[in-house]
């Protein structure tokens, strides 16, 4: 039985603790880097080969060569996950990351890349309120870094434009998260989190030119197709927001999670609405755990 987490960096597997990078590394330095998140559910990964597509689509974006393939990306992840189970408790879950940085600087220039596989605990008990108050979104002054600078649709180690805005937010609710306006004042989205509004029983969501499509967002639009939920990818703005109702988030971690505010307005139809339950009910059944009430059984 291992008593610490194990981590795969540059070829070996080594405990969390001693798991390191140079400070030479142009990740650290210049946030030049690529990674990919996705979470298990009862400890059985999800979607892995759709979180690898877009994993690999980012690092070509970013032209860094991992150096090795995406099957083998793969069978490591599984490697490092295998190994970090027996740390699981009781209701936990992780979440599972692949990152690669262009390498690290020398004196006769880049060596690399730094790959590093890893595993983390969800923070469960931290969010377990949110599936019961829902989640209070406002929309900071700075806006979403626009794709004729860099693309948003890549997940890159520069965050720096989504934590200043979430920083600019909690300075005033500790307990509010960003909702990023794209340049032209459409609804973006925050940290790690995609946004959907229900009027009249249909769904809209933020087109993808101007956001980083989750993979837990193409899954509440496949689950709203199947439930016969119209669902439509949209400029959508402020008052779309006030007037919603029904507004939810979607990430990895949260999976689907009812908003019940936007700057203060709440959604007419309920924290979670109809159609939300209806989509969260689904998403549990996909995955086989109930992860609402995953969430709120560390209250």
């Amino acid at each position: 039985m291992i008593s610490e987490r194990i981590a795969y960096v540059n070829g070996e597997m080594v405990p969390d603790s001693s798991a390191s990078v140079s400070i030479n590394d142009v990740g650290f330095l210049y946030g030049d880097a690529v990674f990919d998140t996705t979470r298990t559910f009862g400890g059985a990964i999800f979607r892995l080969g759709e979180h690898l597509d877009r994993f690999y689509q980012s690092l070509r974006y970013m032209r860094i060569d991992p150096g090795m393939t995406k099957k083998e990306m793969a069978d490591i992840t599984m490697r490092v996950l295998e190994s970090n189970l027996p740390l699981l408790g009781e209701n936990e879950d992780y979440w599972v990351s692949q990152r690669v940085s262009r390498g690290t600087r020398t004196p006769e220039g880049l060596s690399g890349p730094n790959v590093i596989i890893e595993c983390f605990p969800l923070p469960l008990r931290a969010r377990a309120h949110l599936y019961r108050d829902g989640l209070q979104l406002v929309t900071p002054s700075i806006r979403r870094t626009p794709p004729d600078s860099q693309s948003p649709r890549a997940k890159v180690h520069n965050y720096v434009n989504i934590v200043q805005a979430d920083l600019e937010v909690k300075a005033q609710n500790q307990d509010a998260a960003a909702l990023m306006l794209d340049v032209n004042g459409n609804l973006c989205e925050g940290m790690g989190a995609n946004i959907f509004l229900v009027r009249d029983n249909e769904i809209y969501t933020p087109r993808e030119q101007y956001i980083l499509a989750g993979i837990s967002r193409s899954v509440a639009i496949e689950l709203a197709h199947e439930l016969a939920i119209p669902v439509h990818e949209a400029d959508i703005d402020l008052y779309d927001a006030y007037t919603a109702d029904e507004i939810f988030v979607t990430s990895t971690s949260y999976c689907i999670c009812p908003v019940a505010s936007v700057n203060g307005t709440r959604p007419e139809g309920g924290v979670p609405g109809p159609v939300t339950t209806r989509l969260m009910d689904a998403y549990s059944g996909l995955v086989g755990l109930d992860f609402a009430a995953q969430y709120l059984a560390h209250l």
